[in-house]
């Protein structure tokens, strides 16, 4: 699989950005991505190394939207992805 198709956008959440700093970094990938996929895409796109990549599945939520109508919200995943201390992804710097 293409690696600017296996990572979807990074996650800058409060959580992730104190994670960051120890060196885990968190992106929404594709649905059907594995670990070694998710690996190879971050050590292709960022040039780091990866020691452990830890996978996170999201359930679709349902929700309503007035009285009748049923709004579904997709599943998605999540990939929390480790590198070798004193590595950095500068995309997450200053941010």
């Amino acid at each position: 699989m293409n690696p600017y198709a296996v990572i979807i956008r990074p996650i800058n959440t409060e959580k992730s950005n104190l994670a960051a700093e120890l060196g885990q970094y968190t992106f929404m990938v594709h649905q059907w991505a594995n670990k070694v996929e998710v690996a190879q895409a971050v050590s292709y796109i960022f040039n780091v190394d990866v020691v452990k990549v830890r996978i996170i599945n999201r359930a679709p939520k349902f929700g309503r939207w007035g009285r009748k109508r049923v709004q579904r919200q997709s599943a998605q995943k999540k990939a929390v992805v480790t590198l070798l201390p004193g590595q950095r992804i500068e995309a997450f710097e200053g941010v």
